[in-house]
This record gives structure tokens, C-alpha cells and sequence, in this order.
């Protein structure tokens, strides 16, 4: 189990064994970025504390929070020791935790110290890589991530408040930074992102290394990385790779309805755990009151983007471009308020109902 991946008896087996899963991404409101939520200097327990209990008050039982390798490197034993914080926070509300190791999404040159200011109504503008783009393609750089994964997957490998390793998220999805300016058409970067898929990715060598890291480090709890690009083909380089190293399959979507229970059934061919790592966005009918039953049903577990309202921005779309959205403009992620009170009181009510 420790040496390869998981067979299907086995991860089956324990993903019957964990409650229906229901969460969300989760970065306090008072943090911009992966560096400014674990950096000692702004890492913000009192933030954290309130609103995982909002998180567990609404209905949700696990959380999958993102890491960084920076955050690791400046300091390493302070950096767990604020990882052990937040998960026993997390486990005093009930809330299991997939924790994130390496991610491609938004801005390509992350830097450790103080952190940027959030731009005027634009989403994740102080969100960073991890190695980012420049580590990504120099081998010769990723010693130090060796080192990262294999202190972080030794020291938290049989933590039970940890159910999943997230290694990669969206591997090879370089391409945010332009939709977000491209004023809203996504045209060109949509064409931009069928020309890549269609050769490999620059990040399959970096996220196999990951898995071969991770697997030496010999964790209790299964392995993953999230399919994200899946229009109009699961055939890609990258897309097989993750699936051919994943123990449970996790998935990215953000469509409506009838595009999600298509997207659910082909994903059963790999007869492993199906978990929705990343949905929900109002404006593109991805909708809690929608999509959470249809999960229910098919036993998929279930991550929105988004708990409160904060510096991240993500309230407002992909495409907002810095704009100011007209009036009545449905936020696109987050379920609660700055101070804690939901945004569509629905939403929340669907959520408790469906877990019972």
C-alpha cells in the first residue's frame, strides 16, 4: 500500500469507512495567499479558529487547504508546527483535512516576506504557484521540493486528522493569469489550452517526482492529484498520468448541471472513490442547491471553493478583470460573509439537509 498505489478493494474499502465528505477550500479571510495564511508573522490562529467553526456550524465536515513550499523552506519547524495547530483546530470541529503540497494556478514568481495588497475586484490577484513555473521546469531546483514533501509527508503521514494528500493541484493550468484579461471572452485562452493538452504538459516530470516522493515517504492515508481540464478529452499525457497515479480520483468542475453527470460517469471506468474537489460558481451554474444532491446520490464527495469573504476575492469571477461588477451581480465562489453570515441562506440549508 505504502510502496504503490492503492488497489481498488483497498481504497474502496476506505472511503466506505469515511463519513459522506462535504467542504470546501479553505484560506481565512484575512490571508491573500498560501504564504500569508502559514508565514509566522501572519498566520492568523484567531481567524482560523472562528471560522472553522462557522465552517462546522454550516454544515461542512472537511476542509482541503493548500501548502507552500516557501513556507516550508524559511522555516521549517515553525511551519509544521502551525500545520499541527490548524489541524487540531479543524478536529475540534469535527472537520477532516486534505492538505495541498504543490500548485500551478495564478501568479508564476512566488516570493516569501510580506505579501501583496489585493487588487479592485479581481479574483485570487495575490494567489501564488508553488514551486511556481521557474522551479517547475529546473530539475536541478528540486532538491529542496525532495526535501519539502518527504519532512512534510514524514512528520503528518499517520496524522488520522489528515484523510488525503492533495500532491498537485491543477497541474499544468498556466493559463489563468490571461483569462483573467482576456475581458471575459476566454476565447483565446480556451484555444491556448486545447493546443497544450494536446502535447504534454511541462509538470508531468515534476508531478510524478512528487508521487515517487510521496509513496517513499510512506503515508497511511491515500495519494492524489485533481483532473482539471477533462473538455473534450480524458486522453491527455497529463490527465492519464494522474490517474494512472492516483489512489482516489479527484476532479475540477465548474459547469452546470447535466455537464457534472456526465463528467461523474465517465469517471466510474477507474471503479475508485470519485471526490469533486472544486466546485462551485454561481455565475456558470455550478450551484450548491444543484449539484449537492446529484453528489449525495452518487456517493462523490464534495468541495465548494470558498467559506468567507475575504482577501482572496473570490467572490468575484475568474473574468472580472478589476472591474466593478454591475449591481445584483451573484457572487461566483464563497458561502458566508466576513462575519459569518451566509450569503444565500439556502445554500446552507441544502447543506445540513443533505448530510442529515
Amino acid at each position: 500500500m505504502t510502496d504503490n498505489i492503492w488497489s481498488i478493494e483497498q481504497i474502496n474499502s476506505w472511503y466506505q469507512k469515511l463519513p459522506w465528505l462535504v467542504g470546501c477550500t479553505f484560506i481565512p479571510s484575512t490571508a491573500i495567499n498560501q504564504l500569508e495564511m502559514w508565514q509566522a508573522d501572519t498566520f492568523d490562529l484567531k481567524t482560523i479558529q472562528r471560522e472553522l467553526g462557522w465552517a462546522a456550524d454550516s454544515g461542512l465536515n472537511a476542509v482541503r487547504v493548500f501548502l507552500h513550499d516557501l513556507a516550508w523552506q524559511q522555516d521549517p519547524e515553525g511551519f509544521k508546527k502551525r500545520i499541527d495547530r490548524f489541524l487540531d483546530t479543524a478536529k475540534k470541529n469535527g472537520i477532516l483535512t486534505s492538505l495541498v503540497i504543490f500548485d500551478d494556478c495564478w501568479n508564476s514568481d512566488p516570493k516569501a516576506g510580506e505579501q501583496p495588497e489585493p487588487k479592485p475586484y479581481t479574483h485570487n490577484s495575490g494567489w501564488v504557484q508553488s514551486p511556481g513555473m521557474k522551479v517547475v521546469k529546473d530539475s536541478k531546483q528540486w532538491g529542496r521540493l525532495e526535501s519539502y514533501v518527504t519532512d512534510i509527508l514524514t512528520t503528518f503521514g499517520k496524522d488520522e486528522r489528515i484523510f488525503l494528500w492533495d500532491l498537485y493541484n491543477e497541474p499544468g493550468n498556466l493559463f489563468l493569469p490571461s483569462l483573467a484579461l482576456d475581458g471575459g471572452k476566454g476565447l483565446k485562452t480556451m484555444k491556448l489550452l486545447g493546443e497544450h493538452f494536446l502535447k504534454s504538459s511541462p509538470t508531468v516530470p515534476l508531478l510524478k517526482q512528487a508521487f515517487e516522493w510521496a509513496r517513499a515517504a510512506a503515508p497511511t492515508q491515500p495519494l492524489t492529484a485533481s483532473l482539471w481540464y477533462l473538455t473534450p478529452t480524458m486522453g491527455s499525457q497529463l490527465n492519464l498520468t494522474i490517474t494512472n497515479l492516483s489512489d482516489v480520483i479527484t476532479f475540477h468542475d465548474y459547469y452546470h448541471l447535466e455537464v457534472i453527470t456526465k463528467r461523474i460517469a465517465e469517471l466510474k471506468v477507474w471503479e475508485r472513490p470519485l471526490i469533486c474537489t472544486e466546485f462551485g460558481a454561481r455565475t456558470q451554474e455550478s450551484l450548491i442547491t444543484t449539484h449537492l444532491p446529484l453528489f449525495k446520490k452518487e456517493k462523490v464527495g464534495a468541495f465548494i471553493w470558498g467559506l468567507v469573504s475575504g482577501k482572496t476575492q473570490t467572490i468575484y469571477s475568474w473574468r472580472q478583470g478589476g472591474k466593478e461588477p454591475p449591481p445584483g451581480t451573484p457572487w461566483f465562489h464563497d458561502l458566508l460573509h466576513p462575519d459569518g453570515k451566509p450569503y444565500d441562506p439556502m445554500e446552507i440549508k441544502v447543506i445540513r439537509e443533505q448530510r442529515g
